[in-house]
This record gives structure tokens, C-alpha cells and sequence, in this order.
């Protein structure tokens, strides 16, 4: 890890001649995981819709269902394909998201799950060896400070048990990606990750049972975020982990708030809080210092 960090000056404004531009998959990942925020908020927030296990279920079933069928396509299917640890941090990061967007805007869910998520790969970062510079350690601090404005005592600050449960599920990314840096063939490892998944969302489903409900709209809602923004955001996200730091990885990741809060206000009418402007002003800010070039 700590070579590849004496290249990190051009990491995000260059990329092999054989391989995607590494700008445009982050873009296209970080916008899939924003995505997914507000299709999962739009499913839960009116009750009668889905419940946050079969959403899981039918996000995870779909995602593999597409994934398989695009490595089959790409002649992926004699490579590696996932592993159950993985598998089972994807599992654990789709539930605990899903149940805790029943209490939480899109917006100020994403600031929470993605503020632990950087706290883990940074932690996970220096532990390997990582030396971050000076601009992304003061990069590092302004960020966090915006999710410390958010989770402040007040009238407007998270709900306890699903801002716990949103940070298990930062947690849990975290680690998934984490595992992500070694992959070498993205697709194929993210279509076995989700299909590893399965055993785990049946499981829950079976004792979820009596209080399962699922409509037309919400189905559409799962299938979406697990064939678009999921499967393919993810394995988008899968192929440039290699190509980064943890330290770079984890910082990235919280440029995604800003864009779930905009789609939030956008398409789902939510008004931000003072609080999440003022996070989200210092995510902004700390992400552009820590990936600034030397």
C-alpha cells in the first residue's frame, strides 16, 4: 500500500491505456451509491411500500441476477468469483442500510454511513502502513468535523438506534472495500459477493416473515437499486479500488452525502437542516484538500 502512495499525485487524473479513465468510475460509482440512498428512502419512507428486509432480499437477488449474466458475457465465470467474507459484510451493510432509512433522510443517512466508512479505511489505511500527507490529514479533519456538526445534540440530530445502525453498515462497507483492493477481475468478484449474499437475505427473510409487505412500486424501487445502482455502481467501484489508497478510497467516499442531500432536495422534497448544509460545506472542503495534487 504505502508504494502505490508515492504515485497517488496523478492516481485520480490518469489511467492505463487499457483500462477505464479512473475519474469517470468513481463518478459513476459514487453517483451509484448516492443512488441507492434515495431509492432505498423513497421505497421506506411511506408505509404499506416494503419492508427493509425484503428490500434487501429483492436489491441483493436482482443485483446478483444482473451481475451473473454480465460475467457470464464477459467470460468472467473461471475466474475468482467473491468470497464468503465479503458476501457476508455486503449482507450486513444492505440490512443494517435498509432498516435504518426507516428513521433517516437520504441525505443524512449517507453523511452518517459514509463518515464511518472513511473512519474504518482510514483506520484499516494506517494500520497497513499508509502515511497520508499533510493536506489529506487536514483534508481527513475538516471532513470528519462536518459529520461531528451532524451528530451534535439538538432537536435535528439522528435517531439513536438508526444512526447505530447506519454505522454498522459503514462499517461493513468499510471492510468490503477494504477486501475490494486485492480483487483482479471486479466483475466476476462482485457478481460472487452478491450471490454469496443470497443464504444470508433468506434467512432473514424467513424470520422476517409476519411482517412483510411488498407492493408493486416498492419491488420496482429494490430492482433498481439492486440491478443499477448496486450491481453495476459497485462493480464500477470494485475496479478502481485497485488503482487507490485506502486513504484515498475512504476520503472519496464522502462526496457521496453531498450528492444524496442534492438528490434528496431535488426529487424528494427534503429540506436540509442547517446542520447537514454546514457538514456538508466541510465534507466538500476536505475531500478537495486530501485528493488535491502535491
Amino acid at each position: 500500500m504505502s508504494d502505490s502512495d508515492h504515485q497517488t499525485p496523478t492516481e485520480l487524473t490518469t489511467g492505463s491505456s487499457s483500462s477505464p479513465s479512473l475519474p469517470l468510475l468513481v463518478i459513476l460509482a459514487l453517483t451509484g451509491f448516492a443512488a441507492n440512498s434515495l431509492l432505498c428512502r423513497v421505497a421506506l419512507r411511506q408505509p404499506g411500500t416494503i419492508d427493509p428486509v425484503s428490500f434487501t432480499t429483492i436489491r441483493l437477488a436482482s443485483g446478483a441476477m444482473v451481475l451473473g449474466m454480465l460475467a457470464g458475457v464477459g467470460g468472467s465465470r473461471k475466474t475468482s468469483r467473491g468470497n464468503w467474507l465479503s458476501a457476508m459484510a455486503l449482507f450486513a451493510y444492505a440490512i443494517a442500510f435498509s432498516i435504518a432509512y426507516l428513521r433517516l433522510t437520504a441525505g443524512t443517512g449517507a453523511l452518517l454511513l459514509f463518515g464511518v466508512v472513511q473512519l474504518t479505511m482510514l483506520t484499516a489505511g494506517l494500520l497497513a502502513g499508509e502515511r497520508p500527507g499533510v493536506l489529506q490529514w487536514l483534508g481527513v479533519i475538516v471532513a470528519f468535523s462536518g459529520l461531528v456538526v451532524l451528530a451534535w445534540r439538538g432537536v435535528s440530530a439522528p435517531d439513536p438506534f438508526a444512526a447505530m445502525l447506519m454505522s454498522i453498515a459503514g462499517v461493513s462497507w468499510g471492510w468490503y472495500s477494504l477486501q475490494g483492493r486485492g480483487s483482479r477481475n471486479p466483475l466476476s468478484d462482485t457478481a460472487g459477493n452478491f450471490a454469496r449474499s443470497l443464504p444470508f437475505t433468506v434467512a432473514a427473510t424467513l424470520m422476517s416473515i409476519p411482517s412483510a409487505r411488498i407492493s408493486l412500486q416498492g419491488a420496482t424501487l429494490a430492482i433498481a437499486s439492486g440491478a443499477l445502482a448496486s450491481g453495476i455502481g459497485y462493480s464500477l467501484w470494485y475496479a478502481a479500488l485497485p488503482r487507490l489508497t485506502a486513504t484515498r478510497a475512504s476520503i472519496l467516499q464522502l462526496a457521496v452525502p453531498l450528492i444524496a442531500a442534492a438528490g434528496g432536495v431535488l426529487f424528494l422534497g427534503e429540506h436540509p437542516a442547517p446542520r447537514l448544509l454546514i457538514a456538508a460545506v466541510a465534507i466538500l472542503a476536505g475531500v478537495g484538500l486530501a485528493i488535491r495534487r502535491r
